[in-house]
């Protein structure tokens, strides 16, 4: 959500990064309505004020016959304000609906682009593996050395349902405990938070499209009755989160920080929950996309000041494909289009990591820097040092995703025999110091 006198003062320029992001919103509509709910709050300030002023003449009556005529007028202040009351809360309405749609105005040199297909290559690094044979995808690999168990997945949770299973589960669990103790050794600090969560981080993050879920925001909702410390039940919607993110965002909720604790790095360890609903037909098979996974995820809440901010977007890009290089996963960066961009970004990178079992490259992390789009959703702000409130700027970056991660290191990893190598700085957090995973005998 943007400020709307920025929104006033640079009309022009939110238009176009609403059209840059495929985004239906009719700016002009916006401030007319804007002007419209303002002049009404000004004649209920004005009633109000007129209010008050009789209460001060009521005290100063000297008669009864004064006291009526002040009470007289007194109802019919009453009688005006109550009337523009209905009319206030429904242009309210509207404005809010438009205002959530209103874009963050993006990087000046952000390529301008309609889908993914015009996102740009920035470099690739790390070699791709000559194969002496044909490389199995991860898949045939998970089946042969016993490491996932899709039917049975299926047959219990659904479509999209796994099992990861012996040193399956063992190398995703060192590799989240790998990148847990990367996290800590670059600064932040580590939490593990709720995963079942209120609508305001979701909506204060922009998980929601509108500010309402909707299907398509692809989230579980969660809503059965729940009993609260006293005893009395009570029915409220709670989600699942797609990742740490709206979790670790709005820890600070409702707070005033002061300058001298930002930057705040914060990683957070969840379960993930994706209902992938605009995913339907896409990577039916595997492990690529499913609807539940584990990952780290990187958050910054940094001062008002974009430069700071891009800085601190390359060093949480800068974590991720340090993983990379140690993990021995060929990837590579990704600049996003506008039209690839959700409202609130003003830029965003895409990390992606070589499978040559699938043949293509696969997205393992998004770092975005949404400036105060977030931060005034939820309502989180600074004190600088001359005393002045700010709201912070968010920023945020996947660490490490379980399952693509997990796909990478089968595909690139694999041997003619059917093993895989491990990593050599996931060894230590594997069972027994496990450098080969072989086919159980």
């Amino acid at each position: 959500m943007l400020d709307i006198k920025f929104i006033r003062e640079n009309a022009d320029a939110i238009q176009e990064a609403a059209e840059n992001k495929n985004i239906k919103i009719n700016v002009r509509e916006l401030l007319k309505i804007d002007k419209d709910r303002v002049a009404i709050m000004q004649e209920m300030e004005e009633l109000q004020a007129a209010k008050n002023e009789l209460n001060q003449k009521m005290k100063m009556a000297q008669n009864d016959e004064e006291r009526q005529t002040i009470i007289a007028e007194g109802k019919e202040i009453k009688i005006q304000f109550e009337a523009k009351e209905p009319s206030l809360k429904k242009i309210k309405i509207k404005f809010e609906k438009l205002m959530v749609k209103v874009p963050t105005v993006t990087a000046s040199d952000v390529p301008v682009g309609e889908n993914e297909n015009d996102n740009r290559v920035v470099y690739e690094k790390g070699e791709k593996r000559e194969f002496d044979f044909t490389p199995k995808t991860h898949i045939e690999i998970g089946k042969d050395l016993d490491l996932i168990d899709f039917e049975r997945g299926v047959k219990v949770a659904g479509f999209r349902g796994y099992y990861l299973k012996n040193d399956g589960a063992a190398l995703t669990m060192a590799i989240m405990m790998y990148g847990m103790q990367k996290m800590i050794s670059k600064g932040f600090s580590l939490m593990i938070p709720p995963t079942l969560i209120k609508e305001f981080p979701l909506f204060g993050s922009g998980y929601f499209k509108g500010a309402e879920f909707t299907e398509e925001d692809e989230i579980y909702r969660v809503a059965n009755e729940e009993v609260d410390a006293d005893g009395k039940t009570k029915k409220e919607n709670k989600f699942l989160v797609g990742t740490a993110e709206p979790s670790l965002l709005a820890y600070y909720s409702g707070e005033t920080l002061d300058e001298s604790q930002l930057p705040i790095r914060m990683c957070g360890y969840s379960q993930c929950y994706r209902s992938e609903i605009g995913s339907y037909g896409k990577d039916t098979s595997g492990m690529y996309r499913v609807h539940e996974f584990m990952k780290i995820e990187q958050v910054i809440l940094a001062p008002a000041d974009v430069e700071a901010t891009e800085k601190l977007q390359e060093e949480m890009i800068g974590i991720s494909e340090e993983m990379h290089m140690e993990l021995g996963i060929p990837y590579r960066k990704l600049e996003i289009c506008t039209g690839d961009m959700s409202a609130g970004k003003y830029r965003m990178f895409d990390s992606e990591a070589w499978m040559p079992g699938l043949d293509r490259w696969g997205e393992t992390g998004s770092a975005s820097n949404f400036l105060d789009w977030q931060s005034r959703r939820l309502n989180v702000k600074y004190k600088d040092k001359d005393g002045k409130k700010k709201f912070v700027y968010m920023l945020n970056n996947t660490a490490l995703p379980s399952p693509r991660v997990f796909i990478a290191i089968l595909e690139n990893f694999q041997q003619e025999d059917g093993s895989v190598v491990v990593p050599e700085v996931l060894r230590p957090f594997m069972p027994n110091n496990k450098s080969v995973i072989e086919k159980i005998k």
